[in-house]
């Protein structure tokens, strides 16, 4: 497939006015950025054909990561550096918000808007039906499943963390550590044998990493006990997987 004309073809179905740049970068941050804003609706199957070989093939190009190439830190849990969006795993979550129809900022660096961008639209199209059938905002610490339409991942899990204004309250710690909670009771349910977190609430959400990162580590070690989901914590700043590195050295 040619991604340029793939590209064009689409920003043409998305905009049919809009200039479109000679340059392959611009072109694919103008797709993103109208794939960004767009509201909830279903396209034409045309489209949703190209859309998906459009987004299969950039996935493939990128590298892809299989999970079970990982190496296991502690039993049943695994740290990776890395873009989630190019994991291969039954289920990777998602720090969404309240909306749950992922990110409106147009090339915004939050994993919400990576997750639902290289997923394709199918994504927000889901959520919203989610969100129309449930007929209120997402509660924190709350999840939900989605498919994870282009993705590697088979699925999304679709979780709220809590978003810290000023100190740290114990409200706040009960919320993050329901995110993990619910997250891997859902991947359970669903039969699934592996899920990739990312740093849930430490970017727009403002939660401390180190103190996010002690909560999800506590959280996930308890609820191994009991069952045999094995969860990778991934990470994508150096400073997190520092934090992660120490903590899972230590053991209970």
């Amino acid at each position: 497939m040619n991604i340029e004309s793939d590209l064009e073809y689409l920003i043409k179905r998305l905009d049919p006015e809009i200039e479109i740049p000679t340059d392959l970068t611009q072109r694919w941050r103008l797709y993103r950025s109208l794939v960004n804003v767009k509201m909830p609706g279903e396209m034409p199957p045309d489209y949703m054909k190209k859309e998906n070989q459009l987004l299969q093939t950039i996935a493939e190009n990128k590298g892809l990561v299989d999970f079970h190439d990982l190496k296991e830190k502690e039993h049943g849990i695994y740290l990776w550096q890395g873009d989630i969006t190019a994991l291969k795993i039954d289920a990777i979550v998602n720090a969404a918000n309240s909306q749950m129809l992922g990110c409106f900022c147009p090339c915004h660096g939050c994993i919400d808007n990576a997750i639902h961008t290289f997923a394709g639209v199918g994504l927000r199209n889901a959520c919203a039906g989610i969100m129309r059938r449930q007929g209120h905002l997402e509660q924190t610490g709350s999840a939900k499943i989605t498919s994870g339409y282009n993705l590697p991942a088979r699925y999304v899990i679709h979780t709220v963390g809590p978003i810290i204004a000023d100190a740290v309250q114990e409200k706040d710690r009960r919320a993050l550590r329901a995110c993990y909670l619910s997250s891997m009771a859902l991947a359970e349910q669903y039969e699934l044998e592996s899920v990739a977190f990312c740093c849930i609430s430490t970017g727009e959400f403002h939660f401390p990493n180190h103190l996010a990162a002690e909560i999800a580590v506590e959280t996930v070690r308890e609820y191994q006990k009991s069952g045999n989901l094995k969860v990778v914590f991934n990470v994508f700043k150096d400073l997190d997987r520092q934090i992660y590195e120490g903590l899972l050295g230590e053991r209970q």
